[in-house]
């Protein structure tokens, strides 16, 4: 059974709290997202142990094994992202659904590829993966982000960079970004 797409614009977390899961944007020290994108890795990571991780709570709801996959592709697109706001070398992250060809607008700003989370979650059949894979790819990807923001220089921290629909980043707010994903989600399935 397919999910219902979230088409939601996720970008007022950098304004205000997550009603949600908590996530404040104004108590994130760009210094710290390393040590959490790999401390809330962990934990999802080990949800995927759970005996029930591969079945989904109810028809419009992910189950731990999907939400575990899809954060482990989120954090492979914002090692890849964060590379292209900070005007750093960028790697394909090789993500199903994930067009690497982003471009730069005309006033110099790098425009970040569209991502349908949604095309990657079918295509790349989710539900069918390997918890124990997943885990192990989710560590990987957790740490590769973690290093990427990591080694961003902070005089390149104001860096800007924007989304297709106009959205505007800057390495400090995508790192936010990023991390209300990572914290978002792992609320979601209780970890």
């Amino acid at each position: 059974m397919s999910i219902v797409p979230d088409v939601k614009n996720w970008t007022w977390v950098l304004e205000r709290s997550c009603p949600e899961c908590g996530f404040d944007p104004e108590s994130i020290v760009y210094a710290a997202v390393p040590a959490l994108a790999r401390e809330y890795a962990g934990r999802l990571s080990a949800t995927l142990g759970r005996p029930d991780a591969t079945a989904r709570p109810d028809d419009s709801t992910w189950s731990v094994l999907e939400y575990a996959a899809h954060v482990r592709d989120v954090c492979r697109i914002f090692t890849y992202r964060a590379a292209i706001a900070a005007r750093t070398e960028a790697v394909d992250p090789k993500v199903p659904g994930f067009d690497a060809k982003g471009s730069e607008s005309a006033d110099g700003v790098p425009v970040f590829s569209n991502w349908d989370q949604d095309v990657t979650a079918t295509v790349d059949r989710y539900e069918k993966q390997d918890p124990r894979t997943v885990a192990g790819e989710l560590t990987d990807a957790a740490e590769a982000v973690a290093r990427a923001f990591a080694s961003i220089p902070e005089a390149a921290l104001g860096n800007r960079a924007r989304r297709s629909d106009g959205s505007v980043f800057t390495v400090e707010s995508l790192a936010a970004y990023f991390l209300h994903d990572l914290i978002h989600h792992v609320h979601d399935v209780r970890g």
